[in-house]
């Protein structure tokens, strides 16, 4: 066997065990129960639908509701509706996009940052067991990498 094919085979496997991860990490973190334990270590009150939403328009926003859409999977008439709740709690406003007059943008407003904000620092006193026995330094080579494997996954049309 050639060492190509040999690399091929390797490279092969690597692939296969990196999908095998995601996937265990996005059914894990994609648990309804996880969800909920979130939110009441956050002590905020808010729909488990809304507070993703709310995070991903707090990470990405500005965002058009189409686009906000698209990242989250689901279809454009839950995403508006759920917006629209948001907007109604005065967690999100909604505005002119800057660069497209016709597309109204979700942006977070500061009682909706004060709320994600508490749900990160509740994510971040429930992910210190995981990384309680790692080197700091591991954690810091995982989110770089993670991050350039974002990046990349999100410029690769054929992914």
């Amino acid at each position: 066997m050639s060492t190509n094919n040999v690399q091929n085979t390797r490279t092969s496997a690597m692939m296969r065990d990196l999908h095998g991860a995601l996937i265990e990490i996005v059914s894990a973190m994609n648990r309804p129960q996880r969800d909920d334990e979130l939110v009441r270590e956050a002590g905020i009150t808010l729909d488990r639908a809304l507070f993703r939403l709310l995070i991903a328009i707090e990470r990405f926003g500005p965002i058009g509701v189409v686009e906000l859409a698209e990242r989250i999977g689901l279809d454009y008439t839950t995403v508006s509706r759920q917006v629209g709740k948001l907007d109604s709690l005065g967690l999100v406003a909604r505005k002119g996009s800057v660069a497209d007059r016709r597309i109204r943008e979700a942006v977070i407003t500061k009682e909706g940052k004060h709320m994600t904000d508490k749900l990160d620092a509740a994510r971040e006193r429930m992910s210190r067991s995981i990384f309680a026995t790692w080197d700091e330094k591991d954690v810091e080579d995982l989110v770089r990498l993670m991050s350039r494997f974002a990046e990349a996954f999100r410029h690769d049309k054929k992914a």
